[in-house]
């Protein structure tokens, strides 16, 4: 049964140990190795790449995300002064107006 399909293949492809090892046959063996490791390699390019740019971008986020862990920092920094500013301003002005009701009361 092997050797039938065997004898069949080969008729149909024309292939036999005489076909193989002429320089027709080794030009067409080097082209299918070729071709096969072409398409091998084609997913490894193209996940490579794709890691590549994902990486980038992951890298150019990260950056972005540090700038405004900073920025949201000195904001806060901001926000606590000027707090601290209205407590005194807050606290002038209530001393002011005891003052003045204390010399009204007088």
């Amino acid at each position: 049964m092997i050797k039938t399909i065997n004898k069949t293949l080969d008729d149909k492809f024309n292939l036999n140990k005489n076909t193989i090892f002429t320089p027709r046959g080794s030009i067409v063996a080097i082209s299918l190795i070729f071709l096969l490791l072409l398409f091998l390699s084609i997913p490894k390019i193209y996940l490579s790449n794709n890691i590549y740019y994902v990486s980038k971008d992951i890298n150019q986020l990260y950056s972005h995300y540090m700038s405004l862990k900073e920025e949201n920092k000195f904001l806060i920094q901001q926000l606590e002064d000027a707090k601290f500013k209205n407590q005194i301003t807050d606290s002038l002005i209530m001393q002011n107006i005891e003052e003045s009701e204390q010399n009204k009361d007088e």
